[in-house]
Order: C-alpha cells, then structure tokens, then sequence
C-alpha cells in the first residue's frame, strides 16, 4: 500500500488544523513586526520567517484539501492594521522571534510524533529543519548584538554523588538544598515564557480597542508578573540571576495594529503552551517549595484559561477543529 494514499488520522488532521491556525497568527505578528524594524539583519531574519511560513501553509493547504478538509479560517490580513505607530522596538521582534521559534520546534516536534503517512513526516520534517535553522540565526544575532541572556553558571564538583538524605527534597526555610542544574534548566526556561507573556501583555492592553479585552489583557499581566516574581525569588535565594525583563522594549503607542480577536488569541496560545512547560518544570521538580510553586502556577493558569474560552465564545472569534462524528445524531437521521 502506498502510505501516501493512507487516510490521514484524526491526530493529523488535529495538528494541520493546529499548525495552520497558530501559524497564522504568527505570521499576522512577524508581518507586521517586519514593517516597523529598521535594523536591516533583524529584517532580512523576519522576512525569511514570513516566506518560510507561505511555504508550509501551502503545503497545509494542499493536505486539508485533497483530504477533504475545510481550510480554517486562521487569521488573515484583515487582523493587521497597516500604517500604525510602532509599538515595540527593533530588539523585542527579535526576541520574540526567537521564542516563537521554540515553541514552533515543540509544535513541529509534536506533530512528527503523531503522524505515520511519509508525506506528512517529510513534510514535518522540513518544518522542524525550518525551525532549526531560525533559531541558530535568532541566538547568533541576539548574541551579536549582546542581547542573548544566558542561563546562570555553575561551577564544576570534583566528584559525581548520591543523594545522601530526606534535606534534599526540602526547600522551606533556607534549610533545603540549592537548586539542581535541571530545576535550574525549568525555572529559567518558564521565566523566559513568563517575561514574554507579560510584555506583551502590557503592550496589547494599550492598544486593545475594547473594555473586557483589555481588563482581561491587564489580569494576565498580573498574573504573569506573579510568576515572574515567584520563580525569581527562588532563583534569587540561591543567589542566581534571572532574566532581563522586556517592558522598556514596549514603546507608548496606543494605535492598534492588530484585531482584538488575534491579541486575545495570542495570550490564549502563549497561556495554554506555558502550562505544558509548568509541567515539565513540576516533574523535574525535587523541591517542596518547587513543587508548590508550579502546582499554584498551573492552577492560575488554569482559571485564566478559562476566562479567555469565555470571552473568546462571547465574542464568536474561537475556531472550532474537527470534531468526531456524532454517532447518535446520525442514527436519528436515519
């Protein structure tokens, strides 16, 4: 059987539907973000991004279609407002080029790991090699022009050691252990998450056109910059730096470039992908207070999750994917 000819699964469908979606939205951002930067390196790295991105929502296209799919709507040119006041600074797109780039190697990543038909892993393949390359030319222009952050060093024991007792899981009080180099790895990762949700964040808040798009804009500041300062007094504690926050990178605009519906999406998008890296972060977690922080952490997420299904229902902006055939509606038609 030519496994190109096999049906596509639910599972493929699900990440097409979910890699055109996310996609669009992204490319809605780099376009515009590709219109305002006058560095001409940042500018050539975003363009190449915006005809990457062409490329693959094609080949999306192509996939849906002959599978008999409906296209989804996505987000198109008529959620970018041309000609506006620029809104971030040169060194902030390029940032978020950058940390749009991982979470695209998870995405591509996951969706190789769940499709079996050759066309559709070559085709996730190329997308991850995509993304491979952008990230190498994010970091080594960030490095370039000083703006990369580093995770904090450790210096090197003499020997490897066991765990020797019950303290090591203990971290109240000052008298638990220092943080693990893979606690370390998590915390700073997640802070890195945290510093980008809560500066776009406020940036979308000065420019949301309505009341409840930016009240709830202005909840999931606060409740980003509450993490930001739990994980960093941790690391703070252990006497560790932590990353550089971006608000000074968010200029005084208040003229929108974007629709409401793609703002509100956005944080959505970064809030429920934040939850699978607090996850991570709490199973490598050998810390009480550790744990307890991520669990408090997946739990505010959770409740704003749930105020932005909402609001993006009232509104009629979420896109509903394919869903299963109803079995029992069907058998009544008969």
């Amino acid at each position: 059987m030519n496994e190109n000819e096999l049906k596509l699964t639910s599972s493929e469908i699900g990440t097409l539907w979910g890699e055109y979606v996310n996609g669009t939205m992204t490319d809605v951002v780099n376009k515009y973000m590709a219109s305002i930067i006058e560095d001409e390196e940042i500018k050539t790295i975003f363009e190449s991004a915006i005809n990457t991105f062409e490329r693959q929502k094609q080949q999306i296209v192509s996939f849906m279609k002959k599978e008999g799919f409906p296209i989804p709507i996505g987000f198109t040119e008529s959620d970018l407002f041309k000609g506006k006041q620029r809104l971030f600074t040169d060194i902030f797109c390029l940032h978020y080029l950058h940390i749009m780039t991982l979470h695209g190697l998870l995405g591509h990543t996951t969706s190789l790991g769940v499709s079996v038909r050759k066309d559709l892993r070559d085709f996730y393949d190329s997308c991850n090699n995509d993304a491979k390359k952008m990230y190498h030319q994010t970091i080594e222009l960030l490095l370039e022009k000083g703006s990369f952050q580093r995770d904090p060093l450790f210096y090197p024991a003499k020997n490897p050691e066991y765990v020797s007792g019950n303290d090591f899981i203990d971290g109240f009080f000052g008298k638990g252990r220092r943080l693990s180099a893979t606690e370390v790895l998590s915390i700073s990762f997640n802070l890195k998450k945290s510093i980008m949700a809560k500066t776009l964040s406020i940036a979308f808040s000065q420019v949301a056109q309505t009341k409840e798009v930016r009240k709830f804009l202005m909840e999931t500041e606060k409740t980003s910059d509450g993490q930001i300062k739990t994980f960093s007094k941790i690391m703070q504690n252990d006497n560790l730096p932590v990353p550089k926050s971006w608000e000074t990178e968010v200029t005084t605009s208040t003229d929108s470039p974007f629709s409401d519906k793609l703002m509100l999406y956005h944080m959505g998008f970064l809030f429920q992908a934040a939850q699978n890296y607090h996850g991570a972060g709490l199973a490598s977690a050998m810390r009480t207070d550790l744990v307890t922080a991520y669990e408090n952490t997946i739990i505010k997420n959770l409740l704003v999750t749930k105020k932005w299904f909402n609001l993006m229902v009232n509104n009629k902006w979420l896109e509903q994917p394919p869903l299963a055939p109803n079995r029992k509606e069907i058998a009544k038609k008969v």
